[in-house]
């Protein structure tokens, strides 16, 4: 097997691992992330996006990624009241992240597939 580069077992890098599969774990929030960066600002159109999530969920993984200055919600005094999400510049490295993964999905998908 190819050597692979990898950061150093310690403490800290096991911790700083563990916090980022608290963001970005679960179910959704993965889903909600790819969503909002392929331009869904609304909550229903996010909704509608994703397969499944019901509203309950959505509004607890919107929140969670709040909380966790992944995306911000912008409200406007339109009538009726407009909502939107949006990346936090912070957090636009995960846009990089996504794709990746969908990238590493589907080498995985056709590897599985190809060996049934």
């Amino acid at each position: 097997m190819k050597d692979i580069n990898v950061i150093p077992l310690t403490a800290e890098n096991t911790r700083a691992l563990q916090d980022t599969i608290y963001v970005i774990g679960g179910k959704w929030k993965l889903p909600i992330l790819f969503s909002i960066c392929s331009g869904n600002k609304h909550f229903k159109d996010i909704q509608r996006s994703i397969p499944g999530i019901t509203t309950r969920m959505l509004s607890r993984s919107l929140k969670e990624l709040l909380d966790n200055k992944i995306i911000t919600r912008r409200a406007y005094s339109d009538s009726p009241v407009i909502i939107e999400y949006e990346f936090t510049e912070y957090s636009k490295e995960y846009a990089l992240l996504i794709n990746q993964m969908i990238e590493w999905g589907k080498r995985h998908r056709k590897l599985i597939i190809e060996s049934i």
